[in-house]
């Protein structure tokens, strides 16, 4: 195991206890590609449907056409609240083993998607495939961790979110693409078949990387005292809040997103590609900190983001009170603050989880619980206000940001860009 060097490309992955037989050394590019995909999971799940929501609502009927959110905000919950059962597990049974029984439980979830009779149901099988990810998403970033940390996890993860960016950006078009040829449980169906194919890769050519004095046994005061020092930790739960914050604006303007588009601008079919274009604005701030985060540093970077954030969605609130908004002004302040989520969300899961190298399970899966949670939850209350205007959305970001801002300062001890314990 490599502590602070990832794998550079041409380099092989030694096969971790246990499953020397299970599988030839896996290169730096494969790995990057195995976390991609992983990640590819929610961005999928969540952003193929959006296309489909008002079909869903219509045939299975919700009550108020903002219910049709809770396909993405239930999904998302149960994936978060998920990672806190999970982490343990990933640190007992292994990085590997966990990963194949999780992309099966996603499948299962897809099914039972197909054949829901009832919107309860629906949303049922939602929480369930959620949950059911969560393990993979535990899984993945502790793979990660066993082989990098600091400055060098933060490159690998962007260049694993780099790649998988492509998801979000081509999810709703392909969303779109099924419903012109098949029913919206196609999409299911389509979803299905992406995890039957992971399954079938990571079987072939996952090693276990979680080393043998590295396994922790499934005892309830360890993973209390684990879970307990992760939260004592004012990094590792500082920079958790800051990443959840952010994506709790992510995930507002996802699950309002298609509303947005289609009943404010009324886009219609043009509606992918306008949620591609600033999904590809958070691609390439991902890409850009793979290259410059080991210049810069990740304090650097992501202290810069976040005040630009609040700078751009200040300026955008004031356009939209002024009565100066439309689809224009829209993308480009959308984009701008997407751009800097990609350079707030990658460096804060690496600071967070920097210090915690010896109990990187654990440590992933609190992460990923109270980021995703709470992210979730001010997302799913975000959408809940939309009101036929941006305005909502707006203001839920410049709050957003303003509370990560604080945040930061806290972590810190009120000076920004350098760590408060020193260099």
């Amino acid at each position: 195991m490599r502590d602070m060097e990832p794998l550079r490309d041409g380099e092989a992955l030694g096969d971790g206890p246990g499953d020397a037989s299970l599988s030839p050394p896996l290169r730096f590019a494969e790995l990057v590609a195995i976390v991609a995909a992983v990640m590819a999971l929610n961005a999928l799940a969540i952003d193929m449907m959006l296309p489909a929501l008002g079909l869903i609502g219509e045939e299975l009927g919700t009550a108020r056409d903002n219910d049709r959110q809770l396909i993405v905000v239930v999904y998302i919950i149960g994936n978060g609240l998920a990672q806190l059962i999970f982490g343990p597990f990933v640190d007992r049974f292994g990085r590997r083993r966990v990963l194949l029984w999780a992309l099966a439980g996603y499948v299962v979830g897809c099914l039972l998607s197909v054949v829901a009779s009832s919107f309860s149901l629906l949303l049922a099988a939602r929480a369930f495939q959620g949950v059911a990810t969560a393990a993979s998403r535990v899984a993945a970033i502790a793979l990660v961790r066993d082989l990098a940390s600091g400055r060098r996890m933060a490159e690998v993860m962007s260049l694993a979110i780099t790649v998988f960016m492509a998801a979000p950006i081509l999810a709703p078009g392909f969303g779109q693409l099924i419903l012109f040829a098949a029913p919206w449980r196609g999409i299911f169906i389509a979803l299905m078949l992406y995890g039957l194919v992971l399954c079938a890769w990571f079987w072939a050519r996952l090693p276990e990387t979680l080393t043998t004095e590295n396994v922790r046994p499934l005892k309830f005061d360890r993973i209390g005292a684990g879970y307990l020092e992760f939260v004592r930790n004012r990094t590792a739960m500082g920079y958790t809040l800051v990443a959840a914050l952010a994506f709790g604006a992510l995930f507002g303007y996802i699950s309002a997103s298609e509303q947005i588009f289609l009943e404010t601008f009324d886009l219609g079919a043009r509606f992918p590609m306008a949620f591609a274009m600033i999904a590809g604005a958070l691609g390439a701030a991902t890409l850009l900190n793979a290259r410059l985060v080991g210049r810069f540093g990740m304090r650097r970077l992501c202290h810069g983001a976040i005040l630009f954030f609040v700078l751009a969605n200040l300026i955008h609130l004031f356009i939209v009170a002024a009565g100066y908004e439309n689809l224009t002004m829209f993308l480009l302040f959308t984009s701008l603050s997407f751009f800097a989520l990609g350079l707030i969300g990658p460096n804060c899961t690496a600071m967070a989880l920097e210090p915690m190298g010896h109990i990187a399970g654990a440590a992933s899966a609190a992460n990923g619980f109270a980021g995703t949670t709470l992210a979730g939850f001010l997302g799913g209350v975000i959408g809940r206000f939309y009101d036929g205007t941006t305005t909502p959305i707006i203001m839920g970001f410049v709050c957003l940001g303003l509370a990560a801002l604080a945040l930061a300062l806290w972590v810190e001890k009120g000076r920004l860009f350098e760590p408060h314990e020193g260099p």
